[in-house]
């Protein structure tokens, strides 16, 4: 399996982190061997001193996918949960000084954090979902779909004029503001509405 990410999503993200408003939906990916699943904790890597955390929404794709039309895009998902696209800031920043690509800053082992899905049918308006992210019991980011700059049928048509989907890829549809560092013993918790879905610790 894959995993789709999307950056620069939230206008007040990119505006945090002074980036250009895009045209069209950032891409990049992550391998599978970057999930972290059922509360696994995260270990602080040896190669970065400044991970930051960006809470999201995440799409899994349910069957096989290929140019999609918008307007056919909610057939191809029925579940969304809640991930951590974690960026090793310090070496991404470094990467994008020189002009280099920056998976080493995004791909990394268990740099996505994955937790529970609930059923699209769960929730009434795709283009006003609540989320948001705590960190030791403090609330750091939140967001709500109707502030996205492409939203779900967006990205899905956009992305699968390059890549196929298939059943089980997920998509991580983008961070708001709010984005910042996490260190060892930090406990992060994500929720959609008022229900939690993802429950670990830094390590």
């Amino acid at each position: 399996m894959k995993i789709i990410c999307i950056g620069r999503n939230y206008v007040a993200h990119i505006e945090e982190l002074q980036n250009e408003r895009p045209t069209n939906p950032v891409v990049f990916l992550k391998p599978e061997t970057a999930i972290l699943k059922k509360g696994a904790p995260f270990y602080y890597p040896e190669f970065s001193q400044n991970i930051h955390h960006e809470g999201e929404l995440v799409l899994k794709i349910n069957k096989e996918a290929k140019y999609v039309q918008k307007k056919f895009a909610h057939r191809y998902f029925d579940e969304i949960g809640f991930g951590i696209d974690f960026t090793a800031r310090d070496l991404q920043d470094q990467c994008k000084a020189k002009g280099l690509p920056w998976e080493i800053a995004k791909a990394f082992n268990g740099s996505a954090p994955i937790g529970d899905f609930i059923p699209v049918s769960e929730l009434p308006d795709l283009n006003n979902i609540d989320f948001h992210l705590n960190i030791n019991g403090e609330l750091r980011q939140k967001g709500n779909t109707s502030l996205l700059l492409f939203d779900f049928g967006t990205i899905i048509e956009y992305v699968t004029k390059f890549f196929m989907l298939k059943k089980g890829d997920l998509i991580y549809t983008g961070t708001p503001a709010g984005v910042g560092p996490v260190k060892p013993g930090d406990r992060l918790e994500g929720f959609i509405g008022t229900k939690k879905l993802l429950d670990f610790e830094v390590k």
